[in-house]
């Protein structure tokens, strides 16, 4: 079993929402905690707070985390959208810990048991990367979502930079450099999970309360972005902790090239045997599809 701590910047994208939903219906996954990432961070933990209580978990516990950039010299990203049709409550859980502070003492307390999932910018990882550099021996493993090195079969239809890294890259930068061993789901195999109006329609079929909320945030996120089509960049991060054979991976190393300029981060890869990232190349989309549909939305 994976035991992890979900690094979210949950509200926006609603492919957030789906990971989440998928850590926690699925047995070869133990969800330690929560933790929220960039922008209003509360906001984020109580929609977080709501897909849980939806998908029949309001045991875990979710921890707010840093705000701004690692360095507050970059603009925050807020679409206005996060929290529409949620119905959420506008509160603050009181005496709550800080993301960073309960990362850094889980990973610390349980060596080699906690893999760290963020599946936003890595502000929060840095931060306890910083703090307590031992991180990176300590944790198990930290899947992540983000990046693109442009080396698979897709390559020519993918942009430079990818959003998670260029919203803090300073951050990526050192969570790439700290040695940790990392699994990098970037968009060359999450741009292709794509679904379409249609796909969504077919996931609402079971009428749960859960399978409702998300497709309706699905639909709600494709109007935002105003096309007919979303990708499921996120759940890929999760569901590789549930069957790693759904994709193909080469060992490199990864840096990640930036300045002060908006946007910036690209992440190079290049291969390395005795390099610390796993990158993701390909993915099998109808496994992975098929595997959110029992999981997620019956």
């Amino acid at each position: 079993m994976n035991r992890i701590i979900l690094d979210t910047d949950i509200g926006t994208d609603s492919d957030d929402a789906v990971a989440l939903s998928l850590a926690l219906r699925s047995p070869e996954i133990k969800l330690e905690g929560v933790t929220t990432v960039y922008g209003n961070v509360h906001v984020r933990a109580n929609i977080a707070r709501k897909i849980m209580r939806l998908s029949g978990d309001e045991e875990v516990a979710v921890y707010p985390g840093v705000v701004q950039t690692l360095l507050r010299n970059r603009e925050v990203f807020w679409a206005g959208i996060e929290g529409e049709g949620l119905d959420i409550e506008d509160s603050k859980e009181k005496d709550s810990k800080h993301a960073v502070d309960y990362i850094i003492e889980t990973v610390m307390n349980n060596p080699g048991e906690i893999t760290l999932v963020p599946i936003g910018p890595l502000t929060n990882i840095a931060a306890a990367i910083i703090r307590e550099p031992a991180i990176a021996k300590n944790v198990k493993e930290i899947a992540m979502m983000g990046g693109v090195v442009r080396l698979g079969s897709t390559a020519v239809e993918l942009p430079p930079i990818e959003h998670n890294v260029k919203c803090d890259p300073e951050a990526a930068s050192v969570v790439f450099g700290s040695g940790a061993p990392i699994l990098m789901v970037g968009l060359d195999v999450t741009r292709q999970v794509s679904i379409t109006r249609e796909d969504k329609d077919d996931l609402a079929v079971s009428g749960t309360p859960l399978a409702v909320t998300l497709t309706k945030q699905i639909e709600g996120y494709m109007d935002y972005r105003q096309r007919d089509f979303t990708y499921m960049h996120d759940p890929l991060a999760v569901a590789l902790l549930i069957n790693r054979e759904l994709v193909t991976t080469r060992r490199m190393s990864v840096r990640v090239d930036y300045d002060h300029r908006h946007p910036t981060g690209i992440t190079v890869g290049e291969l390395d045997e005795q390099g610390n990232v796993e990158v993701c190349l390909e993915v099998d989309r109808e496994s992975f599809l098929q595997l959110l549909k029992e999981r997620v939305f019956s």
